[in-house]
């Protein structure tokens, strides 16, 4: 709330100085602030989880061998046994984004994922991976992905600059997805608060009606619990999607002739 009736929904997204006067020096902002704590989140469940090394694990010990599962057999299942390479790395970015989307429906706490540039600086991350890994693995032949196998030589002046900008856009849209996601659940919440609010003031009535924004914002936790992870579960698999093609040749998938489709 800005003043008055007015609902300021973008104002949690401002980035301010923390840490008092080393902040403003450093111009150290809450979103790095809470990188910094869900990365030490994500590492205190996996230390805390895998220390005891139970033959019958406890509940935590269960969470983090799942956890270490579930992420493997997707990276191994979408890239084929080579993508166990890259499994740290996958398991990494879950983890990291999922954290940062849970922390964020922590009040008075920050949503790093809601900001553009934090998604995109993960999705470049992503692409420049894939990028060296593929040019690793295949050498120039990566670059017989723009024109796919098969198609007319005459049409490659058309063929390949499409092909290109359709390779280019997968940062975008996969950063954009996120992104706009955890920013609209955010917004929403801010809105139904401030209507809740509004209402309060307005006497008796107002603050039977205010029930209503206060059990959609409740409905909107409980739904915003399932995109934290499935937006996670997202970057992640398509991570594994836009890195498979660093691992599989030509002759082990007929879908690898062309993965810029992928």
């Amino acid at each position: 709330m800005a003043a008055g009736s007015t609902i300021d929904a973008l104002g949690q997204f401002e980035l301010h100085p923390v840490l008092g006067q080393v902040g403003e020096t450093l111009r150290f902002s809450q979103s790095p602030l809470f990188m910094i704590i869900a990365v030490v989140i994500v590492l205190a469940f996996l230390y805390l989880g895998m220390r005891p090394a139970a033959v019958v694990p406890g509940r935590l010990q269960a969470a983090a061998e799942l956890s270490y599962d579930f992420i493997h057999d997707m990276a191994i299942d979408t890239m084929g046994p080579g993508g166990a390479a890259f499994f740290p790395f996958v398991f990494a970015l879950f983890f990291f984004i999922l954290a940062g989307n849970y922390l964020g429906l922590i009040p008075f706490s920050f949503t790093f994922t809601s900001h553009i540039i934090v998604t995109f600086s993960l999705a470049l991350l992503v692409f420049a991976v894939a990028i060296a890994a593929s040019l690793r693995r295949q050498g120039l032949k990566f670059f017989a992905h723009f024109m796919p196998e098969g198609a007319p030589l005459l049409m490659a002046p058309l063929i390949v600059p499409i092909e290109i900008l359709s390779y280019l856009s997968r940062p975008v849209s996969l950063s954009i997805r996120l992104f706009a996601n955890m920013m609209a659940g955010h917004v929403l919440f801010e809105v139904f608060a401030g209507f809740t609010i509004m209402l309060g003031g307005l006497g008796l009535v107002g603050h039977v009606l205010a029930v209503a924004p206060i059990a959609i914002n409740v409905a909107l936790t409980a739904l915003e619990l399932l995109v934290g992870v499935l937006q996670a579960y997202v970057f992640a698999i398509l991570t594994c999607i836009y890195l498979r093609e660093a691992v599989v040749d030509d002759h082990d998938d007929d879908t690898a002739h062309n993965p810029v489709s992928a």
